[in-house]
């Protein structure tokens, strides 16, 4: 069957290697909303999932690297005037893996998304990330910024010259010798716990449905090595990755109007961090909210509405 503008999709269940319990926890998460999930075929048996909501100018959502598109629902129906479309990356959420590990993780991010918005035949589309998302929206922008009509970086973004990395981040980024230390099993307690380091406790527990969803990912195993992977790629035992880390001279020279919305509490680095990015970048618009690592869960309305103004 197709989706929209002629988007090839599949039949619903999980993507290779995910459990049928992600499937069926999308399914509960997404039943009596008007957004709605599609598989989209990027390359031969390779399936990315997208959750789309809504009619008008495109919106691509990247999530990071701990949560999926899911997480971005409490956006995507109070968005006016957009057809947004939140994707899972690849090796999360619903989506099949990439091919592989990359020599360059950047050039890997960029290829993918060049995937993804040939397949949604977009040659042209405001993008927004979070987190890691945001490092893969702010590449592509940097390497194809004729495809970026505008770029909104929501919540600090890793890799960035006045963020920092939290220091859970570098124990999970940092091989261990050895066994690995066992976790404890996934639980609406380790979600919020987890979401906690990230300045959200207080906010993601208002989605209960979205907490038993990230219940259900944490116990996905390919989405684990795919995040263990990733933030591996993007972190050193000291900090960001030197040969990853964008410098204030690339963000000088990135020509796309850009929307930063970012939490004066966002552990990657607070009120201070978001000025030095804003004023790095020529056409940006710094918006604070009194957030953590992911303002919308706090803030939906407002967040949407600075978006919607913004893209459109």
């Amino acid at each position: 069957m197709s989706g929209p503008q002629g988007m090839a999709v599949g039949e619903s269940g999980a993507g290779v290697g995910h459990p049928d319990e992600i499937a069926a926890a999308h399914e509960r998460v997404l039943a009596g909303s008007s957004a709605q999930g599609r598989y989209l075929e990027v390359a031969p048996r390779r399936r990315i999932h997208t959750i789309e909501a809504g009619d008008g100018q495109p919106l691509v959502l990247l999530h990071g690297s701990g949560p999926t598109a899911l997480q971005f629902l409490p956006l995507l129906e109070r968005f006016n005037g957009a057809r947004a479309i939140a994707v899972d990356r690849p090796g999360f959420g619903l989506s099949d893996p990439g091919e592989g590990p990359p020599e360059s993780y950047r050039d890997a991010a960029v290829g993918s998304l060049t995937e993804i918005l040939d397949g949604l035949e977009l040659p042209e589309t405001a993008l927004l990330g979070n987190s890691t998302g945001g490092a893969w929206a702010l590449w592509f922008a940097l390497a194809h910024p004729d495809r970026v009509r505008r770029l909104v970086l929501l919540g600090g973004q890793p890799l960035l010259p006045a963020t920092h990395v939290p220091p859970p981040m570098l124990a999970v980024a940092t091989p261990t010798v050895g066994s690995p230390p066992e976790m404890p099993p996934p639980s609406r307690e380790t979600v919020v716990q987890s979401m906690g380091i990230f300045g959200e406790a207080e906010t993601i527990v208002q989605y209960p449905e979205q907490v038993e969803a990230m219940v259900a990912a944490a116990g996905d195993q390919l989405t684990a090595r795919t995040r263990v992977a990733e933030l591996r790629a993007m972190i050193s035992p000291t900090g960001w990755q030197p040969a990853l880390a964008v410098r204030t001279e690339e963000l000088q020279q990135l020509s796309v109007p850009t929307l930063l919305i970012w939490g004066d509490h966002d552990p990657l680095g607070g009120e201070d961090a978001a000025r030095m990015t804003a004023d790095s970048i020529p056409h940006a618009r710094l918006e604070l909210l009194s957030a953590g690592h992911a303002p919308w869960l706090g803030h939906p309305d407002r967040v949407a509405t600075l978006v919607s103004e913004f893209v459109l």
